[in-house]
């Protein structure tokens, strides 16, 4: 499908088939009709053609960073989000290394659970659910303890939508003399991450995320020095980064079988991208997604777990309302029948729910989810939508810390 302009995608069939659901998650989301319809041709791995999909993917994402092919170089790898995070910790964390982790959420938690699985030595600053980790802890802790020669960082923790300050934590690590890795699973391709701006040493994505493609592989930025002198870190025959950079250098293949239908989809979602203006003009719409939805929900009653400061354009976290008829089981599938999936919880400290600002969509979808989310609190007989006071006096005693 042709898209004479890619900067606010209508919404319905003209970039939806088969009367699909909206997907309002941090991903898998809704994709394109062009992206779906890249999928329909088969690829052989090793064939010319698809080496330039790989060469193509790989110097579309550096150019995205700002990141010189000289400098940097971008390396896809099979897999979900997580097997690419676990590469990079895997590969670019020395067995003598120790690492800072910096954790709001499940998936800080997750990146201290992998070092741990690793045996890779880690200490973590959690700052619960609420509230991101500053600058000025960072700088404490390294200077603390100069056993640490890295520190994790996730640029959007989509457990809480919280956008983590990953400028200021930069700037902390740098001065203190040490290395930032950063996850940047649902961030990169909308919200700021370009070299110049940000100092790392390597960050790491995903093909379904900012981008808009579908799922099946991520993607590493890396330092090449850093690269360089990794090898033989890795725990993995196949999350071994610097052997799949090795490989894909001399030959222009993937050293095992690639996703390549997803591939080809993430092609093209990278030709979209671009047409929308590149990160900043997706940011911009993602914002505007943002804003209408959580205008309409707050007129409905909700409450966000996080103050306006933390909230990222990426997903959105609402606390459960106190209403004993609500039950988020039948709220979901209400939902789901109105053509809308959302995202449950991923708190420990209070019964949420999340709604995610990306994919391809914008206010327009926003207006239709926020009253069909009306019509579903008068079908399940929710006359207000306000959250459990214990949830809030929490909130609020946590973000004043």
């Amino acid at each position: 499908m042709e898209e004479k302009s890619s900067v606010r995608p209508p919404p319905g069939n003209a970039i939806r088939l088969h009367n699909e659901p909206w997907l309002l998650t941090p991903g898998p989301l809704t994709t394109a009709a062009s992206v779906k319809q890249s999928m329909l041709r088969d690829w052989g791995s090793w064939d010319g053609d698809f080496c330039e999909l790989t060469a193509e993917l790989r110097g579309e994402v550096l150019s995205i960073a700002n990141a010189s092919p000289s400098d940097f170089t971008c390396i896809p790898v099979q897999g979900s989000g997580t097997f690419v995070v676990e590469a990079m910790l895997g590969t670019l964390l020395a067995r003598d290394s120790k690492t800072l982790v910096l954790a709001n959420g499940a998936y800080g938690k997750r990146c201290a659970e992998t070092l741990t699985y690793l045996g890779r030595d880690h200490v973590v600053l959690d700052k619960g659910d609420y509230l991101p980790p500053r600058g000025e802890e960072v700088t404490k802790i390294l200077a603390a303890d100069p056993a640490i020669t890295h520190v994790v960082a996730i640029h959007c923790e989509t457990s809480s939508g919280i956008q983590n300050p990953i400028e200021e934590i930069a700037t902390a690590v740098y001065e203190s003399g040490r290395h930032l890795l950063i996850d940047s699973m649902s961030g990169f391709g909308a919200l700021p991450l370009r070299c110049g701006d940000v100092r790392f040493d390597a960050f790491v994505s995903s093909a379904n995320k900012c981008i808009e493609g579908v799922p099946g592989f991520g993607f590493a930025v890396v330092r090449k020095t850093v690269l360089e002198a990794s090898r033989g870190n890795s725990h993995s025959l196949s999350l071994d980064l610097h052997a799949q950079w090795e490989y894909m250098e001399k030959t222009g293949q993937w050293r095992f079988t690639p996703p390549t239908h997803t591939i080809a989809a993430f092609v093209e979602a990278l030709r979209l991208h671009r047409l929308e203006g590149g990160a900043p003009g997706r940011l911009a719409r993602y914002t505007r997604n943002r804003n209408s939805m959580v205008a309409g929900m707050r007129e409905l009653g909700f409450e966000t777990l996080l103050q306006d400061d933390w909230l990222s354009p990426i997903i959105v976290t609402f606390f459960n309302p106190a209403d004993p008829r609500f039950e988020f089981r039948a709220f979901y599938n209400h939902l789901k029948d109105r053509g809308f999936i959302i995202y449950p919880g991923k708190l420990t400290v209070a019964d949420s729910f999340r709604i995610g600002c990306i994919g391809r969509m914008n206010e327009q979808v926003m207006t239709e989810l926020v009253a069909a989310v009306g019509d579903t609190l008068a079908t399940m007989q929710v006359s207000k939508a306000t959250a459990p006071a214990a949830a809030l006096r929490e909130r609020e005693v946590l973000a004043a810390r």
